[in-house]
């Protein structure tokens, strides 16, 4: 059941990055310069009231620091990266290894 619910919020995260990784390319095929960008632009035109009301949970609940340091560099990251490596995480934790025992059994 945690299998199935970490590879489908893996295969979640992986299609949003290929969705920025997509704008992101419209946008340096239209410039003609590479164009990254941030998660913290992406979230800003998306809902930007979430967006501070997460800024004020992680001052209020947590250390102001943690915003202004951690939060503020991962948001600076380009949002496929970020999502990609969310995407990666998820399915490393989702993943169903394969059983070795039963493998070399002659049938």
């Amino acid at each position: 059941m945690f299998r199935f619910v970490f590879r489908l919020a893996a295969m979640i995260s992986l299609s949003i990055a290929v969705i920025m990784a997509v704008l992101d390319a419209t946008r340096t095929v239209a410039a003609s310069q590479l164009v990254l960008t941030p998660l913290k632009t992406s979230w800003n035109a998306v809902s930007p009231q979430t967006m501070s009301a997460a800024e004020i949970f992680v001052r209020e609940k947590m250390a102001p620091v943690l915003w202004d340091v951690g939060a503020d560099w991962l948001l600076s990251l380009p949002g496929c990266v970020i999502f990609a490596g969310l995407a990666l995480a998820f399915y490393a934790i989702g993943y169903r290894r394969e059983r070795v025992a039963g493998r070399y059994v002659a049938t």
